[in-house]
């Protein structure tokens, strides 16, 4: 009985050609092959191979997603941050810091609260103030893009101290510590007296708000220390819980994912709570700051998406680049792999750093996570 192998091999090399489907003068069919196809063609072929890689890719990233544990995911907030533990088992989420924390910086914002009212009727000329070499000139016409004559922020300045009121008289019944009490009474006191010496003569400038709000500025440090204490007594607290219930030898592989904006990205208070509270060898690749623009709308998906891609451009950057250590820690991190080639093309040794956030191992926290490493 005749083979496949057997028949194919029995047969002559034009013949057997022929028979499986292929031309006796194969370049010449591939040189048509190539005629025929566009430039456009052509192109769209090469793209389709890295839709086909994203396409893996991204399945490769959604199983993985399914086996990050543990991870500690920090959604900050206004109240001193929403903290998610992901583990094999699930989800937990709270927020662990005391009501003090916003109640103290609640009352601190008011001189920015101030600010926002009656920026946008600044005058565009920067006066003979001691910090006048620090302002931008052009950044001062873009915020004060509305007539300084005009008296429109009257109203909406009134009824912010209508607010400010309020809570300067039921202060005292808010049970706060006396040096908390006394500091936000201060600014408080110091703010309806700015607003109404504006209102009543209907004018304002950048030395008269910067008079107020640096005469306030050693009751916001006190509102400042107190917030700071309930932070780091709230996120210790939370974390030596989970460690506990976690274990130390998961503990010790933890991952944790600060979402921030970009403008509390660095330094942000959060990420330097947490750094004391994880294993000390692994904070500096398993400490994530994640700034954005806005709250995502899915802030734990956000976070372990990103996670996922971070975990796996870790493995895929050694066994992708086994033989360039420098291309892949660029993969591994937050370089761009075309970064290095293109500070070469432009003349450019020296990488780029200066936006670079630091490591957060070489920063002393106010406290120290009270269990133990």
């Amino acid at each position: 009985m005749a083979t496949r192998r057997g028949f194919i091999g029995g047969a002559t090399g034009v013949g057997a050609a022929t028979l499986i489907g292929y031309s006796a003068s194969p370049s010449a069919a591939a040189d048509a092959d190539v005629a025929a196809v566009t430039q456009r063609q052509a192109r769209d072929s090469m793209l389709a191979v890295n839709a086909g890689m994203r396409s893996n890719y991204a399945t490769l990233k959604a199983e993985l997603i399914k086996h990050l544990a543990p991870v500690v995911v920090v959604q900050n907030d206004a109240k001193g941050g929403r903290f998610t533990l992901v583990t094999k088992s699930g989800q937990e989420s709270a927020n662990p810091v005391s009501e003090t924390f916003e109640l103290a910086k609640s009352i601190a914002h008011v001189p920015l609260g101030i600010f926002s009212v009656i920026a946008s009727y600044l005058a565009d000329k920067i006066p003979n103030v001691p910090n006048a070499a620090r302002i931008d000139p052009h950044d001062l016409v873009l915020v004060a893009f509305n007539d300084d004559r005009s008296t429109a922020w009257t109203d909406p300045l009134k009824a912010y101290a209508t607010t400010l009121t309020t809570a300067r008289r039921n202060l005292p019944a808010a049970g706060l510590p006396a040096a908390l009490t006394t500091s936000c009474t201060n600014i408080l006191t110091a703010a309806l007296k700015f607003i109404d010496t504006a209102v009543s003569t209907k004018t304002f400038d950048m030395a008269s708000f910067e008079a107020f709000s640096g005469s306030v500025y050693p009751d916001i440090r006190t509102n400042m220390e107190h917030a700071s204490q309930a932070q780091i007594s709230g996120v210790q607290g939370i974390m030596k819980t989970w460690r506990t219930k976690v274990g130390e030898a998961a503990w010790a592989d933890l991952y944790c994912v600060v979402l921030s904006q970009w403008t509390t990205s660095v330094l942000n208070q959060n990420t330097i709570i947490i750094k004391d509270c994880m294993n000390a060898a692994k904070v500096a690749t398993h400490l994530i700051d994640l700034p954005g623009l806005e709250t995502p709308a899915d802030p734990i998906f956000t976070a372990l998406d990103n996670l996922a891609r971070i975990v796996q451009d870790n493995i895929a950057a050694e066994m992708v680049f086994p033989k360039d250590t420098v291309v892949a820690d660029a993969l591994k991190g937050q370089q761009d792999l075309l970064s290095d080639e293109i500070l070469n093309q432009l003349g450019t040794t020296n990488t780029v750093t200066a936006l670079s956030a630091p490591s957060y191992n070489s920063l002393t926290a106010e406290g120290v996570c009270p269990v133990p490493h």
